[in-house]
């Protein structure tokens, strides 16, 4: 999968629009405990968020790599 568009949510999730069209929801909150994601319980740090395509990730060094968003979003039904 392709990220052709990530846009971060408040509550801790992103929306995630596949460059094949399909979108959907990950959240990251699952991941906020672990040493390198602890950042982004700040909105300011995980609002800057960058899209590399294959993978997300943010200044702070966290990252996510597409296969592991496509393994775990939730697609929005067509």
């Amino acid at each position: 999968m392709r990220i052709a568009q990530v846009t971060p949510k408040e509550n801790g999730l992103l929306h995630i629009v596949a460059e094949d069209g399909r979108n959907g929801v990950f959240d990251v909150r699952p991941y906020l405990n672990s040493e390198a994601f602890r950042p982004l319980q700040d909105w300011h740090e995980f609002s800057c968020i960058i899209n590399g395509s294959y993978f997300i990730e943010w200044k702070c060094g966290a990252d996510l790599s597409a296969d592991t968003i496509e393994a775990k979003w939730q697609i929005y039904a067509a």
